[in-house]
């Protein structure tokens, strides 16, 4: 995912925020958050109104510092926002589409205004399309599109100008289980694989389990924790709550393909798989990938047109603890 449309200041790739307070009236929405990251999957947790999207504008430089400092890619996000967002990739949760306009001429069209010459950007604008499997679509009007390949339009965006960091906002709203997991494999690749920084907003613990390394916890416009997605990395078998709704035989018989056990808690599946079973788990000597007994439940579910309401993992790992912790 490396093009040479644009250049930007590779010798900063870290983002810093030191307390920063931000409020859109007298009522704070963001109160004293610090941090410092560097490039990886960066899950961002927390219940609706708890800040996520407003931390997003105020690194994207949409919205003014009031107070504290916000530096992103080197630069001063209070005076030189518009040098960092070269750098910096934006899927928000809704919009993004323009009615009327080819898929490929959207994507192109938020090149150039990246400051990306027109013929690099429409060059770009194929590469990204055909990176998020909407090679065949790309001359379709993008507002007839379906839900999926809307988010899949919106990464590309995102992506066209080659930034160093992606911020996503919600990325799998409204997707039907495949849909949630072909994006999910996308980001994860993006962040895992292709090297770029990602902060993924969600309220989905799920989510954030299968592409991100580490959370930033948001509870009433406070940084209430900072942890590694961890896990229970370290025991092969893994027990995972799941509870959803569909084709519940054709899940139970995925499952058991998976040579996973199944029980039941009330209304709750309680899936026991064995890592060393799953296909791409081992992590090295006595390691396992924290995230591959969700991929394997999501990929199952997509398979079975099961759509899942809750998927974690037991037993309840210090993220977990955050993350009903925010809830409380």
């Amino acid at each position: 995912m490396r093009g040479s449309a644009i250049k930007v200041n590779h010798a900063a790739t870290t983002i810093r925020v030191d307390d920063l307070n931000f409020g859109y009236t007298s009522e704070p929405v963001l109160k004293g958050v610090t941090f410092e990251l560097e490039k990886g999957g960066v899950g961002l947790l927390g219940p609706n109104g708890s800040g996520k999207t407003t931390l997003l504008r105020c690194l994207l430089g949409q919205v003014g510092v009031q107070t504290g400092q916000v530096t992103v890619l080197g630069h001063d996000m209070a005076v030189s926002a518009r040098l960092a967002r070269c750098g910096l990739g934006w899927m928000p949760e809704t919009g993004g589409i323009i009615p009327g306009m080819s898929g490929v001429g959207l994507v192109a069209y938020l090149g150039e205004l990246s400051g990306m010459p027109a013929r690099d950007a429409m060059q770009r604008a194929h590469e990204v399309l055909h990176y998020v499997g909407l090679a065949d679509e790309r001359y379709r009007k993008c507002d007839g599109y379906s839900q999926g390949m809307k988010q899949r339009l919106k990464l590309a965006q995102s992506l066209v100008h080659d930034p160093q960091w992606l911020f996503l906002d919600e990325p799998t709203s409204g997707l039907d289980p495949r849909g949630r997991v072909s994006v999910l494999e996308l980001i994860r690749d993006l962040a895992w694989n292709k090297g770029l920084g990602v902060i993924l907003s969600t309220h989905l613990l799920a989510d954030v389990e299968a592409v991100c390394r580490e959370i930033l916890v948001l509870r009433k416009g406070e940084l209430l924790a900072r942890q590694e997605v961890d896990a229970g990395s370290r025991q092969p078998r893994q027990v995972f709550e799941v509870e959803g709704f569909g084709d519940e035989d054709t899940f139970r018989r995925g499952l058991a393909d998976l040579g996973a056990e199944i029980a039941e808690e009330q209304r709750l599946l309680l899936v026991t798989l064995d890592l060393n079973r799953v296909e791409g788990a081992a992590a090295g000597e006595g390691q396992w990938d924290p995230a591959a007994g969700v991929n394997a439940i999501l990929g199952v579910a997509a398979s079975s047109d099961y759509a899942l309401r809750r998927l974690r993992r037991r037993p309840v790992s210090l993220a977990d603890e955050f993350y009903d912790l925010v809830e409380a």
